[in-house]
């Protein structure tokens, strides 16, 4: 990453709020502050430790924001355009709400003089309060994963499971993430390198809701220009979420060339390859990938260069060349195939005991996918050694010096030394959350086998993997804001020692890959209480508290979903206009199929048509080694440091169901404010960037809800040519000789 010019002052001077005990500006050395620009221009270096944190109004607020943000979310995640509304649309929410409880409330001291002393008005609503709200609304805005086994089993698969059972999963792989965070703290929280790009946005944001600062000449506050943004953003969704829902992927090569499947394969946004396709629309362009102004312009060229590469190199040539007869499918999809093109009849191949019927499988024949999903399963096994090798080679030094300075005084940012004068949490809560967690999760498995399928051994092999990956799946994310994904290698894994236990299978994903990535998130969550100096005892209740009411929430709304309408998720029985699609929950049960009905050594091994995709593990292993070497080699060179490969492999683990017009505008967008603006324009990105993304969010979101509150729950809809969100409805032919789909034009 470009290491900028050291800032050694905030980048408000805000004359009403210095902290009488903070240290000032001046006390710290530009050694001390942030080596990471990006943070030292946003982020305030001084601590006031007299705010109250843990209040009455936190607990309402943040209660209030977690569950509504949970409902919401897992509302829509079934729809066709599944609509993620992020802990931002509660941050600007609550601060009204703040202050009126701040004024409306008793100011009474209950038990005075007493241990219980409380009471439910401590004062001015303040930013620490604010940022422990959005800790909980953290907990409410990301999808429980865990959700996916439930619309698979219940509705995919047509098996039974009970609510109970579906509640004990829910919380064992939200809650096992706490045990991984607890135990890589040291190394992705507290040092200055691990910067959490994401979080800048959010710490712009609560400043620009709290501080003062005197209008620019000719310019505008912070908060001026976040509620233009926002106004602009608010009025503009109406567009494409209502009026025009094409501008989510304006494909207009296809317009061209209404008739030609090779055409509408090439421009289709949504369906084909996405060249000239572009989305005007914020929640299509944040959608799979993050805000792109959140992303540092390295992370997003080598997320250029991967898309470049698989997209428009690797894919249309394997397909033109008919590998793994990739004519006879659709050039980008993620459903599951007859050998002939036709759809396959899953049911017909699962046996009473909810296992695969050997015999069956063998009358209907092997299973195909289409080329770009073998190709994207590839990239998958590249991108996990990528990973591994990646961090060992750039970052295991690091690693090691932070292993031996354990029990050491290290040198440390302002952020880590004005930290240090709370409260830590003890390691042993973490490992107890862990320990009992896991004996929680063993028991269900083993009670509730009939329904689940995964034994015991199982619980702990999936727990080895997501400790094993926590570190360096966590130095990629806090680094680059991209993910690499662990989901492909746990179903891999458990699909080859437990074949042909589909629920097995879905199970083991998720607490091998959910429990990981849910350690992230709350390391992530540390790190933002950590820029915005909360004690760490106060983020820990937060978080806890956030993940049960969330678990509890979204699966009472799946729940009630699923129960309320009628062929939810059934492509083939839903009215053509029904928005119950469920695009996530179908790569879920495709993968289950994949991996664990019919089993990875019938498609990826030895009795399998894609054997050849396992060199990709090979490659994944030898792609950063060879940056490494050329970084060695021409140290002089630093662009070749910023070269990442889990990243640049990694782009396409989304998609499906993630599709090219989520990338194009993605990257387009990114370049502008990475290195155009961040370069060219370094003043104004340094006030405005990070305000903007959460602008940007907080007005598509609640445009959003009205929307669909006013307009789609009353069935109200517009027909007419603007309506069609691509305009390409040939992308997904096939241009095999002799193969004949319904709607498709015979060749």
């Amino acid at each position: 990453m470009t290491i900028g010019p050291e800032i050694t002052a905030p980048l408000l001077h805000n004359k009403n709020h210095a902290s009488v005990s903070s240290p000032s500006p001046e006390n710290f050395s530009g050694e001390e502050n942030s080596p990471i620009e990006q943070v030292a221009l946003t982020v305030p270096i001084t601590d006031d430790p007299s705010l109250p944190a843990v209040t009455f109004r936190t607990w309402t607020l943040g209660s209030l924001a977690c569950i509504l943000l949970s409902f919401l979310n897992q509302f829509f995640w079934y729809r066709r355009e599944p609509l993620s509304l992020t802990s931002i649309s509660a941050q600007i929410a609550v601060v009204p709400l703040g202050h009126l409880m701040a004024s409306v409330v008793t100011d009474r001291v209950f038990f005075k003089g007493r241990r219980w002393e409380f009471t439910l008005n401590p004062g001015p609503f303040n930013v620490k309060e604010h940022v422990l709200i959005t800790i909980f609304a953290n907990s409410g805005a990301g999808n429980v994963y865990a959700i996916h086994i439930v619309s698979t089993i219940k509705v995919f698969y047509g098996k039974d499971m009970s609510f109970w059972v579906a509640l004990l999963v829910v919380l064992t792989t939200q809650v096992l993430g706490f045990g991984w965070a607890g135990l890589f703290r040291r190394y992705l929280v507290e040092p200055a390198a691990m910067w959490w790009p994401h979080n800048l946005v959010q710490v712009s944001l609560f400043r620009a809701l709290h501080e003062k600062e005197e209008r620019p000449r000719g310019g505008l506050t912070r908060n001026q220009f976040f509620l233009i943004a926002f106004t602009c953003s608010f009025a503009y969704y109406v567009f494409p979420g209502y009026l025009f829902p094409m501008l989510s992927s304006i494909s207009w090569v296809c317009w061209i060339f209404p008739a030609s499947v090779l055409v509408h394969q090439l421009g289709s946004g949504l369906h084909g390859l996405g060249i000239g396709a572009i989305g005007l629309d914020w929640s299509s362009i944040s959608s799979y990938l993050g805000s792109p102004l959140a992303s540092p312009w390295f992370a997003t060229a080598n997320v250029a260069v991967g898309f470049v590469l698989v997209m428009y190199v690797i894919t249309p040539v394997a397909y033109w060349l008919n590998v793994y007869k990739a004519r006879t499918f659709p050039i980008f999809s993620d459903g599951l195939f007859t050998s002939t093109g036709q759809s396959y009849n899953i049911s017909a191949i699962i046996g009473p005991n909810f296992r695969l019927d050997i015999d069956a499988y063998e009358r209907e024949g092997p299973l195909h996918i289409s080329t770009f999903f073998a190709i994207n399963y590839g990239v998958n096994f590249a991108c996990l050694t990528a990973t591994v090798v990646h961090v060992l080679l750039f970052n295991g030094r690091d690693i090691w010096e932070l292993s031996k300075s354990a029990f050491q005084e290290k040198k440390a940012d302002v952020h880590t030394k004005l930290m240090r004068r709370y409260k830590q949490v003890p390691g042993w809560w973490f490992i107890c959350v862990l320990v009992a967690n896991i004996a929680a999760t063993m028991f269900t498995c083993h009670y509730y086998n009939d329904q689940l399928q995964l034994q015991w051994w199982g619980v702990l092999l999936a727990c080895g993997l997501a400790l094993f990956f926590t570190l360096p799946v966590g130095v990629i994310y806090a680094t680059t804001n991209q993910m690499p994904a662990l989901n492909v290698i746990t179903e891999y894994i458990i699909g080859y020692l437990y074949p042909g236990y589909p629920a097995a299978n879905i199970l083991f994903k998720v607490y091998g890959h959910i429990s990981m990535k849910q350690g992230i998130t709350f390391l992530e969550d540390f790190k933002l209480g950590h820029y915005m100096k909360i004690a760490p005892r106060a983020m820990f209740m937060a978080q806890i508290a956030g993940t049960i009411i969330a678990a509890l929430v979204h699966l009472g709304t799946a729940w009630w979903l699923m129960s309320t309408i009628p062929n939810i998720c059934d492509r083939a029985l839903l009215p053509a206009d029904s928005p119950w699609t469920c695009p996530g929950d179908h790569v879920f049960y495709d993968a289950s199929v994949i991996w664990g009905l019919v089993g990875p050594r019938r498609i990826f091994g030895d009795l399998g048509y894609y054997s050849a995709i396992n060199w990709f593990f090979l490659a994944g292993a030898i792609a950063p080694a060879l940056v490494w070497l050329a970084h060695k080699t021409f140290p002089t060179k630093q662009w070749i440091r910023l070269v990442t490969m889990p990243v640049l492999l990694g782009t396409v683990v989304n998609m499906p169901p993630a599709t090219a017009v989520n990338f194009t505008s993605w990257i387009l967008i990114g370049f502008a404010s990475g290195f155009v603006a961040y370069r060219y324009y370094r003043s104004w990105w340094s006030r405005h960037n990070y305000v903007l993304s959460g602008a940007l969010d907080a007005g598509l979101a609640f445009m959003a809800v009205i929307v669909y509150l006013c307009l789609g729950m009353h069935h109200v809809h517009l027909k007419w040519w603007g309506s069609s969100p691509d305009g390409c409805p040939l992308a997904s032919c096939p241009t095999e000789p002799g193969v004949l789909i319904k709607s498709c034009p015979s060749l």
